[in-house]
């Protein structure tokens, strides 16, 4: 039969002693569904020094009969750009790899060992073409197997084409866990999983650990995901804490976490740190929050309100240290249970808030969506590298282990420093990608000697052939060409759903390709070349210098530059011609990206703060989007950089005295005071007793639970000592005397706003003691 099938992911197994690959899928009747193909082997590559058929006999000579050599072939490859000769060399187990792959790079005459370290369900990805989200329509043969836990399933016989169509609808389910700790870090093997809080499209779902037996709670919960069947589970920081914590729980009792598309499989730990689940996607959505800078501390509460889905004002907000008391207090226990169920829910509509991007961004590099959530940008880069590699016909490069190689960065204008009234930014689009594709940079065109047709990088030298493409222009252009045509349909269509995808495409299409200078210059990455990024970043700063005489030269004057931009002054109606034109002398898309009504700088670089025209204020490089400032100094800043805007200099001190006086006569609360970190690491592991280290051991002496992953506040209280000798953790503190408002002055709310305001020569002084004018302040 032929059949249409939407695919989820991959996995694959060893049975009756040979690889079978897992095509998780649904079909066009929403059935879900598994196709099995059982005829492809793995296999890698031997680079050759010579033509020596020695060689391939003493290949075979290394034969294992678990796992035996079934094929050597000698084929014409490319490597960085150049022909050569390889053997590919397949076998059986996929296991048996990396044993052959040791000993054959042993053997005389074998240059070198690749592709050998491809995850062998990825190496099917790759070759078939077959890609996370897209349709395939195949012949199958339907059998029974009843090991699985899909409607139907299929041998694969022939893939017939792969396409793409509207996706079926997803079942996505989310969960969250609360442990019951009094004793510092949850440990799996004491402490109890207390509550799981789950949520769906039918609404939320909890279980409960009424008995003191989480093992049946557990069980529930796990029977509840096989009833519910879902395509998608989503959590939140949910591979750093649930699930190992719920993987341990159950396997200090001898049972598994049985929740898989196959009966006997649990989550196990696998590539960039997800847990991979047989059949559905694990998701962790806290591996998509790195990108909003503008929420610093990214717990789920944060990220929820930020974006809108759940406001901290709409929800019950607990803090960890708070879920025992509310589990042991019956009058508590149902605030307790309708926190996890906010997080539960928050966790759900967060999905389109992350999803629509990741589905896509999953299709473009061709990673499964658990893992695409967890992996850096610069390894999504890597698999969409690795896939146009084989359509090249290019092998694939080693990692190795590199020291760091540093190289001079963009170039940075000064800036002007004070306030300016009408500012234009002209921003070149995608410049880096844009500079490799015309000089055609990349580790395959890279010349090292003499070279007759080269282009030839300012300041650093380095030359790069001219012709033929290399493999970073070639993909690059793809990349632009689609993105290009995406949005060409983008603005053809009127159907809202259709606008979405189109647009999160673009999106994700924008960074990847804006993604390739950074991998280039990664030492992690397979396809690295120095020379390439620090050429790149020459030709940059040779073309934003060019760009500001060019500005110069035509009446505006340079207020700032830096990397891709430059802020100029000047005749606003003039200014897209100065783009054009700048435009024409480098073969490069630059626009007007914004323009300002009145921005001021400080002398420091990447420090700015501007009111644009639509009366929106951004903020660049100051403590105020940063994480480190109490909310009290962060909003004073914020609101310091709002007066000297909307209003004047003299203004925002004004503001600044009040402030400080207001915090000398205590009129302030503890939470304004609170001095967020995250804890990355479990305490035993810090060498250095930072305050939040130090807060966080003295919560746990008091009987608070602590969570790796989680988040500690901490004020600084008066008495002797160092800091971290005087960070209590906030809700150890009640008695608003004990706070060292000297600390808060000096250290916080001063430099926070002198950071702004000494730009404008005002000092320190000016703000502490205030002269006459903090007398009149007192006479109002």
């Amino acid at each position: 039969m032929i059949g249409d099938f939407y695919i989820l992911d991959f996995s694959y197994d060893v049975e009756e002693g040979k690889p079978v690959i897992y095509i998780w899928a649904i079909d066009k009747d929403n059935n879900r569904v598994l196709i099995l193909e059982k005829n492809f082997r793995p296999y890698f590559y031997a680079l050759l020094e010579d033509d020596n058929e020695k060689i391939i006999d003493e290949i075979r000579k290394l034969n294992k009969s678990e796992s035996p050599i079934t094929k050597v072939d000698v084929l014409e490859k490319k490597y960085y750009g150049n022909p050569v000769k390889a053997l590919r060399i397949e076998t059986v187990i996929p296991a048996y790899v990396r044993t052959y792959r040791e000993a054959v790079g042993k053997i005389s005459g074998i240059k070198e060992v690749l592709e050998a370290d491809i995850r062998f369900y990825m190496r099917y990805s790759i070759d078939s073409g077959l890609r996370p989200f897209f349709w395939f329509q195949a012949e199958v043969e339907e059998i029974k197997d009843n090991r699985f836990r899909v409607s139907k399933v299929y041998n694969l016989t022939k893939v017939i084409k792969i396409y793409e169509d509207n996706p079926p609808e997803l079942r996505i389910l989310s969960f969250d866990i609360e442990v019951y700790n009094k004793y510092g870090f949850p440990d799996p093997k004491r402490d109890p999983v207390i509550i799981i809080g789950v949520w769906s499209k039918d609404g939320g779902k909890q279980f409960v650990n009424e008995t003191g037996d989480d093992l049946k709670t557990i069980r529930e919960f796990s029977k509840f995901i096989l009833d519910y069947d879902p395509d998608i589970i989503l959590g939140y920081n949910s591979n750093g804490f649930d699930w190992p914590y719920l993987i341990e729980r159950v396997r200090n009792r001898n049972v598994k976490l049985d929740i898989g598309r196959k009966t006997g499989s649990e989550p196990s730990q696998g590539t960039y740190g997800h847990y991979s689940i047989v059949g559905r996607l694990n998701v962790d959505l806290i591996g998509f929050v790195g990108s909003i800078e503008e929420v610093k501390v990214k717990s789920l509460d944060n990220i929820a309100d930020y974006l809108g889905v759940m406001p901290k004002n709409k929800r019950v907000n607990l803090e960890w240290y708070q879920i025992p008391e509310y589990w042991n207090d019956d009058k508590k226990r149902q605030i307790l249970l309708q926190y996890n169920m906010d997080d539960a829910k928050s966790t759900y509509l967060l999905k389109d808030a992350f999803l629509p991007f990741g589905e896509q961004a999953a299709m473009i590099s061709g990673l499964p969506l658990d893992q695409l959530s967890m992996a850096s940008v610069g390894y999504r880069v890597e698999w969409l590298l690795m896939r146009e590699a084989y359509h090249f016909n290019e092998l694939i490069p080693n990692r190795a282990e590199r020291e760091y190689e540093g190289y001079k960065g963009g170039l940075v204008i000064s800036p002007k420093q004070g306030i300016h009234e009408d500012i234009s930014v002209l921003d070149f689009s995608s410049m880096y990608p844009s500079i490799m594709i015309k000089y055609n940079i990349g580790p395959d065109t890279l010349v090292k000697g003499d070279c007759d047709d080269c282009w030839v990088a300012p300041e650093v030298g380095h030359k790069f052939r001219k012709a033929p493409e290399g493999f970073y222009k070639k993909i690059l252009q793809e990349l632009i060409k689609e993105r290009r045509d995406i949005k060409d349909k983008l603005s053809k269509t009127d159907n809202e759903y259709e606008k979405r995808r189109l647009d999160e495409r673009q999106k994700a299409l924008k960074i990847m390709t804006n993604a390739f200078y950074g991998y280039m210059g990664w030492l992690g990455a397979r396809w690295y070349s120095r020379e390439g990024a620090e050429a790149v970043t020459a030709w940059g700063r040779e073309i934003i210098s060019s760009a500001a005489k060019i500005a110069e030269s035509e009446g505006f004057e340079v207020i700032y530059g830096d990397t891709d931009s430059i802020f100029v002054k000047g005749d606003k109606n003039k200014v897209n011609e100065l783009a054009k034109e700048i435009s024409d002398k480098f073969s490069l898309d630059i626009k007007v990206e914004k323009q300002y009504k009145r921005i001021f700088f400080t002398e420091n670089k990447k420090r700015y703060a501007g009111l644009t025209f639509d009366n929106k204020i951004d903020i660049v490089g100051f403590e105020a989007v940063r994480g480190d400032w109490c909310d009290l100094a962060k909003d004073l800043q914020r609101q310091v950089i709002e007066r000297i805007l909307l209003s004047s200099v003299d203004d925002a001190v004004r503001l600044a005295r009040e402030t400080i006086m207001k915090l000398r006569r205590k009129e302030f609360r503890i939470e304004d005071l609170i001095i967020w970190k995250s804890l990355d690491k479990s305490i035993d592991e810090y060498e250095v007793e930072a305050p939040h280290v130090s807060a966080a051991k003295k919560a746990m002496k008091a009987g608070y639970a602590i969570f790796k992953g989680g988040k500690i506040g901490y004020v600084v209280v008066k008495g002797a000592g160092k800091i971290s000798d005087r960070a209590e953790p906030y809700f150890m503190v009640k008695d608003l005397s004990r706070i060292d408002v000297d600390y808060y002055v000096d250290k916080q709310l001063v430099p926070a706003v002198m950071r702004i305001l000494e730009s404008f020569g005002i000092k320190e002084s000016t703000l502490k003691t205030g002269g006459f004018d903090i007398m009149n302040f007192f006479k109002k």
